[in-house]
Order: C-alpha cells, then sequence, then structure tokens
C-alpha cells in the first residue's frame, strides 16, 4: 500500500474458537483506476501493453475471429514501435515510467492525505490500472488482505464511456469473482458535471491565460474520441462531454463561440465523434483563428494521448496550416483544487460507510 501506517491489525472473529486464525476487518477501501501504461518502451512491453488493450472487446467490438488475426500477426507487428517512440518521448526517465503513473500515483498520495486527516486509518486509497500494471486484481487482493471489508471503486474518467468506464468496472467485478469473501462494493459515478470539477478547470484555463502575452483567438476543447456507432447504441459519451464543454464555458463567462469541443485518437477505419481534433485545428487556423489554447477534460491526468498527440501532432498540424501561436493547458493532474474535487467525489460516495 501507499501508505505503511496503514497496515490493519489482524483481529479475532467474534464467537469463533479460540484457535480461528486471526484476520485483518473493519476497513473501507478507496481504489482508483485509471486506464493503463505499459511497463517500458522496449517492443515486447509495448506489444504486451497494446495486446492487452486492443483485445478488449470493450474498446474494439469487433468479431475476435476476424479482430485477433490482424491484430495479432500485423497491427502488433508494427505498432509497438510507434508507441514506444511516442513514449519514449514523454517519459519520466528519472522514475523510469510513464507520466500517467507518476501523476496517479501523486493524485493518490494527495487524495490518502486528505482523507486521513478525516478518517484516520479506517479509510485506506491506492490504486490500479485497467490495462498493465499495477492490475485491479492484485490492488483488490491487496485492500481485502490489509482489512477492507468495503470497497469504493472509481474510474478516473469524468465522463462515462462504455470504453473506459465500463471496462474499469468489468474488471473491477472479474477481481470480486475471485475473492472467497467479497468485499461490499461501491462504484463512483461519472463527475462531468461536478461543480468542483468545472471549477478546477476553469482555474485552470484562467491560469493558463493570465500567462500569455497576447490572448487565445478560441479555446479547444479536445475529448478522447469513440466510434460514432457507440453513441448511436445508447453510449452517454458525447453528451456528457458536450455538458462538461458548456459548464465551463458559463464558468468562465465566455460567449458561445469562444470554445469548441473536438475528439481526438481516431483509430481504424470507420467514423468516430466529430469534428476531429486534429483536422478541427487546422480548419479553425486557415479561417484565421491563428492563436488558439487546447485543453483535455476527458483526462484526469497527463498522457501520451496529452503530451504527444495533443501537444506535438495536433500543434503540428495547427502550425502547418498557418497557426501562429498553440497553447496546451496541462491536464488538472495533482493541482490542490482537482485533488480537492476528487475528495470531495470520493467523500459523497462513503457516505454511509464512514464516521
Amino acid at each position: 500500500m501507499l501508505d505503511a501506517r496503514a497496515s490493519a491489525p489482524a483481529e479475532p472473529i467474534p464467537h469463533a474458537p479460540g484457535d480461528h486464525p486471526r484476520v485483518a476487518r473493519g476497513r473501507v477501501g478507496v481504489l482508483l483506476a485509471n486506464l493503463g501504461t505499459p511497463d517500458g518502451t522496449d517492443y515486447w512491453s509495448m506489444r504486451r501493453y497494446l495486446s492487452e488493450f486492443l483485445s478488449d472487446r470493450r474498446v474494439i467490438d469487433y468479431p475476435a475471429w476476424k479482430w485477433q488475426p490482424l491484430l495479432q500477426l500485423i497491427i502488433l507487428s508494427k505498432r509497438p514501435f510507434s508507441s514506444g517512440a511516442a513514449y519514449r518521448g514523454i517519459w519520466n526517465t528519472e522514475r523510469d515510467e510513464s507520466p500517467l503513473m507518476t501523476v496517479t500515483r501523486a493524485q493518490t498520495e494527495k487524495i490518502a492525505a486528505a482523507l486521513r486527516s478525516r478518517h484516520g486509518d479506517g479509510v485506506m486509497v491506492d490504486f490500479c490500472m485497467r490495462y498493465g500494471n499495477p492490475s485491479t486484481e492484485s490492488k483488490v487482493r491487496s485492500l481485502v488482505e490489509q482489512g477492507c471489508e468495503k470497497i469504493l471503486f472509481f474510474p478516473l474518467y469524468p465522463q462515462y464511456a462504455g470504453a473506459t468506464s465500463a471496462t474499469a468496472n468489468d474488471q473491477f467485478f472479474r477481481a470480486l469473482m475471485k475473492e472467497t469473501w467479497q468485499p461490499a462494493a461501491r462504484i463512483v459515478p461519472p463527475y462531468f458535471d461536478d461543480p468542483a470539477y468545472i471549477e478546477a478547470l476553469a482555474q485552470s484555463v484562467e491560469r493558463a491565460y493570465a500567462g500569455l502575452e497576447t490572448r487565445p483567438d478560441l479555446l479547444v476543447a479536445s475529448y478522447h474520441g469513440v466510434p460514432k456507432r457507440y453513441l448511436m447504441q445508447g453510449d452517454p459519451y458525447h453528451c456528457q462531454c458536450q455538458k462538461t464543454s458548456r459548464l465551463l464555458r458559463e464558468r468562465l463567462g465566455w460567449d458561445s463561440d469562444a470554445l469548441v469541443t473536438t475528439f481526438q485518437s481516431r483509430f481504424g477505419p470507420e467514423e468516430w465523434l466529430q469534428p476531429y481534433t486534429v483536422e478541427e485545428v487546422a480548419r479553425l487556423a486557415e479561417a484565421g483563428k491563428k492563436r488558439i489554447a487546447v485543453i483535455a477534460p476527458a483526462f484526469s491526468a497527463d498522457c501520451v494521448e496529452t503530451l504527444e498527440e495533443i501537444n506535438e501532432e495536433i500543434r503540428e498540424s495547427f502550425e502547418h496550416a498557418g497557426g501562429e501561436s498553440f497553447t496546451y493547458i496541462p491536464c488538472l493532474n495533482d493541482d490542490a483544487a482537482h485533488v480537492a474535487a476528487l475528495t470531495g467525489v470520493i467523500e459523497r460516495n462513503l457516505m454511509g460507510w464512514t464516521g
């Protein structure tokens, strides 16, 4: 666990025989979950990570008989090289890990400190990844071993999508299936319209704009994309992204044309949610919007999609089309306002479980 002081003492079970094994009991666990990260940037680390990620039926729902030969024989023979190069460009060499791992750990440590100040050692906080390490299963097992009879599972995605929130929940439920004595469980719902989250986003925009000599012509809110087909099947992601953008714009006090919502990271041949960020920023530059800022409200932590895709690929598209000033506004990461917002969401979902 992150906090060595939080080890649970073994206790006798009430009314049990005197020789019954002592077990750790009585605590509440909070398990934060993010997407995942490869263990390294080499070919085989990338291949293992990408194979797990792209084999998830929530992410790619094509029939396995059709998709797996294409994935294993063609895509994974090439993509680990390009993905590895992208990760190497942003890798935390000091810790030998991805920025997503570094940031998620920092978030966890700060949230744990905030909850410890209110609940003592009765609430334990840890994090896991849907793909790669630390695995969801290993962290559920650790929390149970350390006496957590209740676990609050928190996918760190403000907006719900089947390919993010739902698959994280799926993995949590699979982990619970392996427990002999299952803890009680709760899932944190999406927090796309949480006032404290919107406030944290707005503050990050205001700080970024205050540090610029010239105000951007437009703010682009770039969300991770999903196939349009998912929207038609009932996934609420698109609507929740649009509401986050609207609430952010209203909090900033801007006119409706001061912020545009776009979607990035398209994969495969089918149509995804539009407009595509990489194309839209070029169109904006050609239309005379020479100074833009880009924020990524769907990402709770900076990662390859923000640090490499937005700040390199999408920036290049804008500048190649004639754009002059491109400002990337970092994710909320472990900013104090963000930590406070996440802690508030956790506290509300712990009601009835804590004193």
